[in-house]
């Protein structure tokens, strides 16, 4: 697990301002997350959120899809997201509750067959 700051060693006047950066977000997220077996969250401009949506789609699986501006907006909402994950890129494709990566972490799952085994199917 990468190290993070630890809660206790953030001053208590600043932990507010941090729980509450793009908390709305985060929220719409989750609850997608909690209601969905698969959620990619993604961007325009970007490539890979459209690869990862085909290669879903291709295979039958159903998705729910969280879009947040571009390349050139939506990049203080996206940092919120990667805060509350600790993914750094785009998309961030959750199964069952559980982040598993990128696109191309996607990719791989569909081709081992991992992917229907997480999904029950």
């Amino acid at each position: 697990m990468r190290p993070t700051l630890d809660y206790e060693n953030v001053h208590p006047a600043v932990r507010p301002i941090m729980q509450a950066y793009q908390a709305e977000l985060v929220a719409r997220a989750r609850e997608l997350i909690g209601r969905h077996d698969v959620v990619v969250l993604g961007m325009t401009m970007n490539p890979f959120p459209g690869r990862a949506r085909r290669l879903l789609e291709k295979h039958g699986i159903a998705y729910e899809y969280l879009g947040v501006g571009s390349y050139l907006s939506g990049w203080r909402q996206r940092l919120g997201l990667k805060l509350w994950s600790g993914w750094a890129t785009f998309p961030m494709i959750f199964v069952k509750g559980t982040l598993i990566g990128g696109f191309q972490d996607l990719e791989r799952l569909v081709e081992a067959g991992e992917l229907k085994a997480l999904l029950g199917a």
